[in-house]
Formats: C-alpha cells, sequence, structure tokens
C-alpha cells in the first residue's frame, strides 16, 4: 500500500483538486458538452440503481483481482485515456504510468497528452494500451501503428465516437483553443475499413474499440473482430442528450455475447458505481475525471491513494453484499431505483456542500 496520504476522503481529494486547478483547467476536466445533460445522465443512471445484498455468508476473505488480456491487474479498474494530463500534474502522462505501475493496473495513454509515446512506453515496463485518436490519412496511421508496435503497447485501442468536436460551452482559452484544430477533421473519415486496417497494423495484439453506446455497434464491432468493446459517451463531452452508460450496458453485453472483453466509463467515481456496473456484465470499468481530479490533488501519489481508496471502498461494497470474488456478482444484486438527489459532477460528493463546485 502507498505511504503517500496527502488525503483521507474522495471529498478530501475533490477539495484538493479545486484548490491546486486554475479556473480553466478545472472547466476543462469538468465541463461537458452543450447543455451537459448526457454528463448528469451518466450519473443520474448510477444513482438510479440499488443493490439487493445477502447476508449469513462468510466475507472474511475478499479477492479483487482480475485478468486484462494476460496481465494480473490488483481490481477490475483501469486508467482511461485523457488527453492534456500535462495540465494537472507536474509530470503528467509519466504520473499516471507511475502510479498505475505503483497499484497494479493498465494505463491507456492517450494521442493527445503529453509525455507521449515513446517516452511513456519507457517509463515502465508494466502493460499499457495506446488510444488512438486520428489525426492523418491512412499513412499516417499506418506509421502510428508501427511506433506502437515498436514501443510495445500492449494493447490498441481507437477512439469512434469524435468526427465532430463536442460543443462545449465553459467557455475558456483552452475550450476555444481545443475548438481550432483542424487535423481532427479526419476522424470524421473514419469507418469500419479504417477498424480493419488499424487491427492489419499491429498484428496480435489485443484491440479495442471507444465510444459503442448501442448493441448495433458492439454487434459490428464482434464482427469485426474486436477485442473489447469499450461504451463510453466521452464523460457527455461529445454528443449531448445520449443515454447514461451504465442504461446502455446490458443490451451492449447482451449484443457482445460473451464473444470481447467490454469496458465502460463515464461518472464512475465511487466503489458502488463500479461494483454496479460489474454486476451488469461489465469486465471492466475505466476512470477519467475521477483520474485527473486526483493527479490534481496530489500527481502520482494521488492518484495511488484514490485508487486505493476505490479499492476499500469496492471491497467494503462486495462485503456487505455478501460477495467475496468478482465471478459471483451478476445483475440479481441489482434492482431499479428513485435516486435522491440532482445529477451533477461531483453528487457522488454530497459532503462538499449542497451545490456544485464551480
Amino acid at each position: 500500500m502507498s505511504t503517500h496520504a496527502e488525503f483521507l476522503t474522495m471529498h478530501d481529494m475533490i477539495l484538493m483538486a479545486r484548490r491546486n486547478m486554475d479556473q480553466d483547467n478545472w472547466d476543462y476536466v469538468c465541463g461537458a458538452a452543450e447543455s451537459e445533460t448526457s454528463l448528469r445522465r451518466n450519473r443520474m443512471a448510477l444513482d438510479s440503481l440499488a443493490f439487493r445484498p445477502r447476508v449469513c455468508r462468510d466475507v472474511s476473505e475478499i479477492d479483487l483481482s482480475t485478468d486484462f488480456f494476460g496481465h494480473k491487474l490488483r481490481m477490475p479498474v483501469l486508467m482511461a485515456p485523457m488527453g492534456s494530463l500535462h495540465r494537472f500534474s507536474p509530470k503528467g502522462s509519466l504520473d499516471v504510468d507511475d502510479a498505475s505501475e505503483e497499484f497494479g493496473t493498465v494505463n491507456f495513454l492517450s494521442t493527445v497528452t503529453e509525455p507521449g509515446l515513446e517516452e511513456v512506453a519507457e517509463n515502465t515496463p508494466h502493460p499499457k494500451s495506446f488510444q488512438i485518436y486520428v489525426r492523418g490519412d491512412n499513412n499516417w496511421i499506418k506509421d502510428l501503428a508501427q511506433r506502437i508496435v515498436k514501443a510495445n503497447y500492449h494493447s490498441v485501442t481507437l477512439t469512434v465516437d469524435s468526427a465532430f468536436y463536442g460543443n462545449r460551452e465553459r467557455l475558456n482559452p483552452s475550450q476555444l483553443a481545443l475548438r481550432r484544430v483542424p487535423a481532427r477533421d479526419w476522424q470524421k473519415k473514419i469507418t469500419w475499413d479504417t477498424v480493419k486496417m488499424v487491427q492489419d497494423a499491429i498484428g496480435d495484439r489485443p484491440f479495442i474499440i471507444k465510444g459503442i453506446m448501442t448493441a448495433e455497434d458492439a454487434s459490428l464491432a464482434v464482427e469485426h473482430g474486436v477485442d473489447a468493446i469499450y461504451i463510453s459517451n466521452h464523460g457527455g463531452r461529445q454528443l449531448d442528450h445520449v443515454l447514461g452508460n451504465i442504461q446502455t450496458l446490458p443490451e451492449i453485453v447482451a449484443a457482445v455475447d460473451g464473444k470481447a472483453k467490454v469496458i465502460i466509463d463515464g461518472g464512475f467515481t465511487r466503489g458502488t458505481d463500479i461494483v454496479k456496473a460489474l454486476a451488469m456484465g461489465a469486465s471492466y470499468v475505466a476512470i477519467g475525471r475521477l483520474q485527473a481530479w486526483a493527479l490534481g490533488a496530489g500527481a502520482s501519489a494521488g492518484l495511488v491513494k484514490c485508487l486505493e481508496l476505490l479499492e476499500q471502498e469496492i471491497t467494503t461494497t462486495l462485503g456487505l453484499l455478501g460477495v467475496t470474488s468478482l465471478d459471483q456478482l451478476g445483475p440479481e444484486y441489482i434492482t431499479e431505483a428513485m435516486p435522491v438527489r440532482l445529477p451533477h459532477e461531483h453528487s457522488a460528493f454530497p459532503h462538499l456542500g449542497p451545490n456544485p463546485i464551480g
């Protein structure tokens, strides 16, 4: 376990991150597209599920470990790919990589963060996934794939939900600058042929497709031999007014039918959130904003501490459900319920006060 205890609770972490981050970076992390309805639905969907616990079971020993394509994880929580990590902590993506190795998980390195592909690959030996934003033509993609293979990334993730840049209206310098990235136009040309081309270019590495929100696209991904379906609405930062991600999980799990792993992100900030997704069929949960807040609160050590707190929460939740390992979870532990508070990006942290932190 880490000896770095800069905060004792998730609430402390959020407050520390807010103190350390200026308004521009805070809005970049916390904001979403247009009315931010998709962001709030992610949270509302999680809050609209309740547990059905079982009792009188021996839960003195609980095992959270799982496997990620041959690599053992301490728990089924991954570091979602995030752009501009260098804005939140001194070493940017290296801080995430260091924390991932120390804790025992897999980090997804975004094309648009710093340091980049080769430097992160050389930083630690633990497996990591490289996430591709398409920023050029087919030759550009093939050249990038060659670099990924040469750097020996464990797996490759292609993001497919960003044909247009979401209309994010927390108007600050960063958001305004990000609207003017001409290379992003190449993402409008992504098709299933692009998927096949990337698969061919990376060889036998696990291939993950990120940005799936429907059973129809999940089925097509399985037909194309994708190894993992990554359910994501980009944290509500792309298309507004979509469903909360966990609402789409049952239909996608059914469509995949065990033929691929299922990863999900979107509003997951507490251990209870993660257990809900696992019970409904997700293989892994990825954290995005929570990762950024942890980095803002304490860089690499802050992220390790955040993961330790999540581990404690997941362990407690499983024990109180009467479950001792992940394979015992199932939809019988979940039921629908009325949420008790209005959703926003910090509504899982009620002790911050009655209003969102601005």
